[in-house]
Order: C-alpha cells, then sequence, then structure tokens
C-alpha cells in the first residue's frame, strides 16, 4: 500500500566516504597479511657460512680453543649440521687452511707481473703485506703450528712454495752476473723467510706504514743481493 512517508537515509551510515583502507566503524577489519617465511639456506651457503665462522673463531682462539658446539650455536644450527658438512672439526679446519694457503700463493704469484728484479721484489713484499692486511684472521691461523699430522700444508710448506716462485727470478738474475745459479734455491729461501717473518712482527704492530715496510724489506734483499760476492768467506775462525 502506497505511503506518503518519504525513506530516510539509514543513521548507521559512515558519513565520510570509505577511503578503501580504514574499515567502517564496526565493521569488519581487513585480514592481516601472513608474515613472510625466512628464507632457508642452500647447502653452498650454509657450508660458506661455516667456513667463515670457523676461520674467525680458529683465528681468535687457535684450534683447540675452538668446539664445534660454538661454531653451530654462532650459525644457528644444531652440531650434527657441521659434522654433515664438514665431518667434524677437523675437516672444517682443514678445509679453512687449505683455501688460506692457496688464496696467498695465488696472491704472490699473480703479483709477480715482471719487469725490473727489483720491482718483482717489491711486488712479492706487497701481495704478502697485503694478505696480511686484508686477510689478518687467514694469516693468523697460518703461522701457527698445525694440529693436524695429515693437514694439506703447514706454513713452512707454504713459504716453500712461494720461495719457488722466487727462485726461478733469482735463477735468472744469477745467471746475468756469473753466479752460481744453483745457489738460487737458497737465497730464495732466505729472501722468503725475511718477509714472512717480518710480516708476522708487522701484524702485531701496524708500525711503520706498509709501504714503509716494503721499501725496508727491498732496500736490505735487493743493497744485499747488489754487494754479493762471487764466493763469500767466513772471517771468523769457525769453519765448519
Amino acid at each position: 500500500m502506497p505511503t506518503d512517508e518519504t525513506p530516510q537515509p539509514y543513521s548507521g551510515a559512515p558519513t565520510q566516504p570509505y577511503d578503501g583502507l580504514t574499515p567502517p566503524s564496526g565493521g569488519p577489519k581487513p585480514a592481516k597479511s601472513p608474515k613472510r617465511a625466512r628464507r632457508r639456506m642452500t647447502g653452498k651457503e650454509r657450508r660458506e657460512q661455516l667456513l667463515d665462522i670457523g676461520r674467525t673463531l680458529f683465528a681468535e682462539r687457535g684450534f683447540e680453543g675452538t668446539s664445534v658446539e660454538e661454531i653451530a650455536h654462532k650459525a644457528g644450527v644444531s652440531k650434527p649440521v657441521v659434522y654433515e658438512h664438514f665431518g667434524g672439526k677437523e675437516g672444517l679446519y682443514a678445509v679453512v687452511v687449505d683455501r688460506e694457503m692457496r688464496r696467498l700463493l695465488d696472491m704472490v704469484t699473480g703479483a709477480l707481473t715482471g719487469g725490473h728484479p727489483r720491482e718483482l721484489l717489491e711486488q712479492a713484499a706487497f701481495a704478502l703485506l697485503d694478505y696480511i692486511d686484508h686477510f689478518t684472521d687467514g694469516f693468523r691461523i697460518l703461522v701457527r703450528d698445525s694440529p693436524l699430522p695429515q693437514s694439506t700444508g703447514t706454513f713452512a710448506s707454504l713459504i716453500s712454495d712461494i720461495a719457488t716462485q722466487v727462485e726461478d727470478i733469482l735463477g735468472r738474475e744469477f745467471k746475468s752476473r756469473g753466479f752460481d745459479a744453483k745457489l738460487s734455491p737458497l737465497y730464495a729461501q732466505a729472501l722468503v723467510g725475511m718477509v714472512a717473518l717480518t710480516g708476522q712482527w708487522w701484524l702485531n704492530v701496524r708500525k711503520p706504514k706498509k709501504a714503509e715496510v716494503a721499501a725496508h724489506l727491498v732496500n736490505l734483499a735487493w743493497h744485499g743481493l747488489d754487494g754479493l760476492e762471487q764466493k763469500p768467506r767466513l772471517i771468523g775462525h769457525r769453519r765448519s
């Protein structure tokens, strides 16, 4: 039946236009977006994480002072994960040492780009000092006595490998000056050993600056080589 009353607007409707974000009073709230799940590391990523953590701890505390429990704790994993990737602390340590030895050897051999023999000495000195400067943890691990008899190498064997690279340079220089080239291995070991031991000292004091250390090393090595006697003699009484 028709009526004369004019329909009135619903009093409960919002007076402001809906902006699409804020729900009207009394209306349902929009559902919360689900939290994004944390992405799990791949096996390769986890292995690299464990190597980084292991290298830091081995450098700070040594092999004996580092435990699998602490490595796993810092990585946020359980101990079996460490054993799964490396078989134990010994396996992790061996991989860390092998990586650092290859890194240092690659830096030294890559730095020897040629030129005057004195410049080659500078390049070798800088390569070792650069490694100490940028990969301090690795160097601290290498100069420690290896606790593993089956280790792939030691700092002494690494120095010997580097000396082999220098030996070829000295051999050519000796021949050009009329010296016995068979003695180049001896001089190579002496030169590389001098730089390595000086590097160990500089690791802790960090004075003088790197370039100055390299200059003094090359100064001693080069001017010592420059004044070499073809047949060096002893001036004391001892002969054997």
